[in-house]
């Protein structure tokens, strides 16, 4: 069977079944000390002003501490298996998100590195053959660690320039054709009208299709709309903006059957942000349509929200299957669709209007208990996009 990318990286810095052992004995020694150890990398990144801008529209720090206590415990316990590799990219894919570069985590692991050996170094209870294998152990680990870092950094940005490169050669074509089809949709559009108006429209069966006819005009004009909102910076319109009002206006567009259930908590308590109403409804209308259907004929669609320090949280849920892990990575990519009718722009189009606002959307997987998607809006005037 063909070697994966963990066991060569491990073989290229010779890690062996005796580091695994050195590590597990200084895990003995440094976890009562993960607390300490994580109060000092954060009190260093916030010291900083580049990185502790990374931290922003992230978790608390308090809630950042912890999960660096996790992350000791796993670098140091093991096992180093492929379960582990892939935790690992993870954590790289969560740095590009956040925009964090590359010469922080090279900074932030020096960190760990010295209060790793620093902690070996005031230990007198071992061997001093015991402690050089500790020091040789944890060189090898972190380095497997920046590896693993790099590798996913390298891979998603190198993604994120292929899908740059994809939506320009889509927004040539979308420019182009969504104009023309602009010209033949208004000329069938004025024909209707016309013929409304003739006796034709007084047969039953000519009445329902010439409705049937409006109907699919409007569903082409909606998806040209879209198509064109996704490619040109439309600006913002300024104003005080209450998510409560644009949530209830968004469900009057939204038809859900009898046995689903449409609820939200927490919206009233929001302040008043500044920003475009009218393309936060969209938002909504986009991600409920989307709810809905995944949930089917019985289930739950849930909007809670919360207010922290700098930003405002939206946490969109739904009980149907969720997305499937293959997809879940290219969820916010144009014409980018599971379903059997659509043409995948409602979540491109969603994160594009939330990043006009200065926000973000992420895709969290559940598994077994649906989608779920977490909107963030930053507090007081919307600073990204407007005009």
């Amino acid at each position: 069977m063909a070697e994966t990318l963990f066991e060569e990286l491990k073989r290229y810095v010779g890690f062996e079944p005796e580091d695994e052992q050195a590590l597990r004995s200084l895990h003995g020694l440094a976890q009562p000390h993960f607390a300490a150890i994580a109060e000092v990398f954060y009190a260093r990144i916030l010291e900083h002003e580049g990185a502790s801008k990374a931290l922003e529209g992230e978790s608390q720090v308090g809630h950042l501490k912890v999960t660096l206590r996790t992350w000791m415990e796993q670098l140091l316990r093991g096992p180093w298996n492929e379960d582990y590799f892939h935790l690992r990219c993870r954590i790289g894919r969560i740095h590009v998100r956040i925009s964090l570069p590359q010469h922080y985590m090279f900074g932030a692991m020096n960190v760990l590195r010295q209060e790793f050996l620093r902690i070996i170094d005031l230990e007198s209870g071992g061997s001093p053959a015991e402690l050089r294998a500790m020091r040789r152990a944890l060189g090898k680990i972190l380095d497997l660690e920046l590896a693993i870092m790099l590798h996913t950094y390298r891979e998603d940005l190198l993604a994120q320039q292929a899908r740059s490169e994809r939506l320009s050669t889509f927004g040539q074509l979308v420019g182009s054709i969504g104009h023309e089809l602009r010209n033949p949709l208004g000329v069938i559009e004025t024909s209707l009208y016309i013929l409304k108006g003739r006796p034709l429209a007084s047969d039953e069966r000519a009445s329902k299709h010439l409705e049937r006819i409006g109907e699919q005009i409007n569903l082409a004009n909606r998806i040209v709309t879209d198509l064109l909102d996704m490619i040109r910076d439309r600006p913002l319109k300024r104003e005080p903006m209450r998510l409560e009002e644009v949530w209830k206006d968004a469900l009057t567009s939204v038809q859900a059957p009898g046995g689903v259930s449409i609820r939200e908590e927490g919206l009233a308590a929001l302040p008043t942000l500044e920003g475009d109403p009218g393309q936060m409804r969209q938002v909504f209308v986009n991600l409920l349509e989307n709810a809905v259907q995944a949930v089917g004929e019985v289930g739950t669609v849930t909007l809670s929200a919360t207010q922290g320090s700098k930003e405002v949280e939206l946490v969109l849920e739904d009980s149907g299957p969720g997305v499937c892990e293959a997809i879940q990575s290219r969820l916010f990519e144009p014409l980018m669709t599971t379903k059997a009718r659509g043409i995948g722009l409602g979540l491109p189009l969603v994160k594009r209007i939330l990043e006009r606002h200065g926000g973000s959307i992420i895709y969290v997987s559940r598994e077994g208990r649906g989608a779920c998607f977490i909107m963030k809006l930053p507090l007081g005037s919307a600073s990204k996009g407007m005009a």
